[in-house]
C-alpha cells in the first residue's frame, strides 16, 4: 500500500469515527435513560481519543489529515445511520434507539475490518488500529447486549 492509499483509509476511518462521536454526543444530550446517557457519553469520549490517536500517527508519517469530513460513502452511511438516530431519540424508544446504535457500531466495525487489511503499515499503527477494533467490538457488544434485553 502506498501512503496515498494509506492516507486515504486512515482519513475515511477517522471520518467514520467523528460521525460515531457526534451520534453518541447528540444521543446523549436527548435520551432520558441515565444509563444511556452515561454509556453513550463513554462512547463518545472513547471515539474521540481513537480520532487524537490515528491523528497523532498519520502527522508523525507525514499523512495528511482531511479535515474535508463526510464526503465519503463509508461516512455517509455512518452519518445517516445516526441522522435516523436524532428522530428515534426523541421518541425515547429504548430498544430502537439502541437498535440504531448498533447500526452504526456495525459501519465502524467494518471500517475497522477494512483499516485491519492495510499492507504494509507501521507496526505501531497497525497495533493502535488493532486495539481500537477491539474497543469498537466491545462498543458493539455492549450496545447490542442491551438492545437485545431491552426487547
Amino acid at each position: 500500500m502506498d501512503a496515498k492509499e494509506a492516507q486515504s483509509e486512515l482519513n475515511d476511518l477517522i471520518a467514520t469515527l467523528k460521525e460515531g462521536q457526534k451520534g453518541y454526543a447528540e444521543a446523549m444530550t436527548d435520551v432520558e435513560d441515565a444509563d444511556l446517557k452515561d454509556l453513550f457519553k463513554k462512547y463518545a469520549a472513547q471515539r474521540a481519543s481513537y480520532i487524537t490517536e490515528l491523528e497523532d500517527q498519520m502527522y508523525k508519517l507525514d499523512l495528511k489529515v482531511d479535515t474535508n469530513e463526510g464526503n465519503n460513502t463509508v461516512a455517509g452511511t455512518v452519518h445517516r445511520a445516526f441522522i435516523n438516530l436524532k428522530g428515534i431519540v426523541t421518541g425515547k424508544d429504548r430498544h430502537s434507539i439502541l437498535a440504531e446504535c448498533e447500526r452504526g457500531e456495525d459501519h465502524a466495525k467494518e471500517a475497522y475490518e477494512n483499516a485491519k487489511k492495510f499492507e504494509g503499515l507501521p507496526s505501531e499503527l497497525k497495533s493502535i488500529i488493532d486495539k481500537q477494533a477491539q474497543g469498537v467490538l466491545e462498543a458493539h457488544n455492549e450496545i447490542r447486549d442491551l438492545r437485545d434485553a431491552s426487547k
